[in-house]
């Protein structure tokens, strides 16, 4: 990314800059046009960011205005509007304008502004917006039959399909839904569909929901279709069925340790025996009786399931720092 992706126009704008800030100023506003559609805030604030350093520039007020339109600063987006209409002279963003007055809760200067001489002399796109626009207002005061009646225009008969013919006959479609016209609703749905190439206006989905078409994830879909497959067990019931199995577990090795016991028992007492006769022999042979074998020290008793001396089975790495992240790259 350089700043050549920008309009010739804006380029032109920055020269008037020096070079490192010409070139940091472009990579903004290149940065907020890519993200208005994806992520407008992150868009407003590269867009502001360009206004810090470069605000006499019209295209840089421009991309504030737009990105502060979509993310709901209506007033902010208003006045940036206004402020390149009156460096450029251009009436190309007064639909945006209008729509921003509806935002701020004023239907009637959007109305105003759509009976302006300006708007008259907007192109095809531009007064197919502003009568879009126009109609919410209409709607906005309830209004609702003058909105149909506001797009109910030659237009929409074009067989174009230019972005702004498919968004005025969902506009239209919305109109007529809106006043319970719901089949000629759904014809002007279908039309715009038709012309709607880029999905902009998501009537092909709309005409989905109301035709009660759900979509299924194919993959989920196969995986609940397979058969042979073991019911899915409720964790809890799962829970409550292995707690006997433990019980029964643990009172078999209880017993089991009871019968190692009695086993050492019974080997201390045969032990015991054999020292017994061992000792009578000796008395009969008339042996002297021999001292027992001194015991340097005890041995310390075996804990099981527990690491001799104490020693840790797992250590967990330290934690890398930023420097050494560095310093490996």
């Amino acid at each position: 990314m350089t700043g050549s992706e920008l309009d010739r126009a804006v380029r032109a704008e920055l020269s008037s800059l020096a070079p490192p800030a010409a070139k940091d100023v472009s990579r903004h506003l290149v940065m907020a046009g890519r993200l208005l559609d994806e992520d407008p805030e992150t868009a407003y604030l590269h867009a502001s960011y360009a206004r810090e350093h470069a605000a006499r520039l019209p295209g840089v007020r421009e991309a504030v205005g737009l990105a502060a339109y979509r993310t709901g600063r209506f007033a902010e987006a208003l006045s940036e509007l206004r402020t390149v209409r009156r460096l450029t002279g251009s009436n190309e963003h007064l639909p945006v304008m209008a729509d921003c007055e509806r935002g701020l809760g004023r239907p009637e200067r959007a109305l105003a502004l759509l009976a302006s001489p300006e708007a008259a002399a907007l192109d095809p796109a531009g007064r197919a917006e502003m009568l879009i626009v126009g109609a919410g207002a209409r709607a906005d005061l309830g209004e609702l039959e003058a909105a149909v009646v506001m797009l109910a225009v030659p237009q929409l008969q074009l067989t174009s399909r230019e972005p702004w013919v498919a968004r005025l006959r969902s506009a239209y479609a919305d109109a007529l839904d809106a006043v319970g016209r719901t089949d000629e609703a759904r014809t002007w749905l279908e039309r715009a569909a038709e012309s709607d190439l880029d999905g902009s206006t998501a009537a092909a989905d709309r005409l989905a929901e109301l035709d009660g078409t759900e979509l299924v994830d194919l993959e989920e879909d196969g995986d609940d279709g397979d058969e042979g497959d073991e019911p899915v067990t409720d964790p809890i019931e799962a829970d409550d069925e292995l707690e006997p199995a433990e019980d029964s577990d643990g009172t078999e090795d209880a017993a089991d340790l009871d019968e190692d016991a009695a086993d050492v028992d019974e080997d201390a007492a045969d032990l015991e025996d054999e020292d017994e006769d061992f000792n009578d022999e000796d008395d009969e042979d008339g042996d002297e009786e021999r001292a027992p074998t001194p015991v340097d020290s005890v041995p310390a008793p075996v804990t099981l399931h527990e690491p001799a001396g104490g020693a840790v089975l797992f250590v967990e790495p330290p934690a890398r720092t930023t420097a050494q992240v560095g310093d490996d790259d």
